[in-house]
């Protein structure tokens, strides 16, 4: 790493400091039963929301989707270990701890979706524009994140998606094998694999798109991410295509990733776009 590179990383370490030990509030997604059973009872869907001070907060927000496969979540790299960055930025953030499919793919969509209805619930009380919440996931939460993002609709519909080395299609020929089974089963209809191989379902209206990627990512084919982005070029959707040279998958926040500095400096300056 350049002096250079030292100096930024430390300026920034010192400026995340300041809000890294604020704690995030959890509550139960589901208020009562879930709009859709998960075989697993014990498996239940929370929020953790951390806000920005009130002299920050910019009205934006983002629920973050951590990913594992359809099989756990990766809850601190991919989850709340992100708050900092963004809060540091005047934006909300949301965690979602969603619950895992069994065969059943409306359940972790369910949880999406309800987790953008109740941060819109609650806007007005956490100081969050209605129309500026976002969606953001890694690997396997990169699907969930675009499922909703070219899926949802009225309330549950999001402004802007991010995505880190996301998960996006179904065809067995390039998709993750284990996202595949866990989220549509291992004798998935070719009808559930299509409308679940997220590049195929974008149009006019999906959302604009922050990607990045590993060009050595050996877990999830780069080329998840790529067709997404040139699904977005194809329907005029704003579109921004990050892919680092190395750095393989799953790297999330941490500072070990080569190009960690390069990585936030551009989710920064994209988010600060628009």
């Amino acid at each position: 790493m350049t002096m250079i590179k030292r100096i930024i990383c430390i300026v920034m370490c010192m400026s995340l400091v300041a809000v890294a030990n604020a704690k995030g509030e959890t509550f139960y997604l589901w208020q009562g039963n879930p709009r859709v059973a998960s075989s697993d009872v014990k498996d239940t869907a929370k929020v953790t929301v951390f806000l920005p001070s009130e002299k920050k907060a910019t009205g934006r927000a983002v629920v973050v989707c951590p990913g594992g496969g359809y099989s756990h979540l990766a809850m601190a790299h991919e989850g709340y270990d992100w708050a900092p960055f963004f809060n540091q930025m005047g934006i909300a953030v949301i965690v979602l701890k969603y619950r895992m499919p069994h065969g059943n793919l409306n359940v972790p969509v369910s949880d999406a979706e309800e987790a953008i209805r109740f941060v819109r619930r609650n806007a007005e009380k956490w100081r969050i524009n209605r129309n500026d919440i976002g969606i953001m996931g890694s690997s396997a939460g990169g699907h969930l994140a675009s499922t909703i993002a070219t899926h949802s609709t009225g309330d549950a519909a999001v402004n802007f998606q991010i995505l880190f080395y996301p998960v996006i299609t179904m065809d067995p020929g390039y998709t993750h094998k284990g996202s595949h089974d866990n989220f549509l089963g291992k004798d998935a209809k070719k009808t559930a694999e299509h409308e679940f191989s997220n590049e195929a379902q974008v149009n006019r209206n999906t959302p604009k798109a922050f990607i990045a990627l590993s060009d050595d990512d050996r877990t999830v084919p780069p080329i998840n991410g790529v067709n997404y982005y040139l699904s977005c070029c194809k329907y005029d959707v704003s579109a921004s295509l990050h892919v680092y040279r190395s750095g393989g998958h799953g790297w999330g926040i941490r500072s070990n990733f080569e190009y960690h500095l390069e990585m936030l400096q551009e989710l920064r300056a994209w988010l600060r776009s628009f």
